[in-house]
């Protein structure tokens, strides 16, 4: 997927937003952080990456 640099740099920044102002814990962002990384490692990993990227197709084209 060739915007996942921007699109770690969105979520990033909502994780941010979140925290700052949403009241997110640290501990939540680290629970978060932990589990998209097992989640990377499991056999869903391509099925996600297949479904975001629809996503962001179908989001660029409107």
């Amino acid at each position: 997927m060739t915007v996942s640099v921007p699109l770690v740099a969105i979520l990033g920044a909502v994780v941010w937003l979140a925290w700052r102002y949403m009241g997110l814990r640290m501990w939540h962002a680290v629970l978060a952080l932990l589990f998209g990384f097992f989640l990377a490692a499991t056999s869903a990993a391509p099925e996600i990456r297949r479904i975001v990227a629809a996503v962001i197709r179908a989001l660029d084209q409107h």
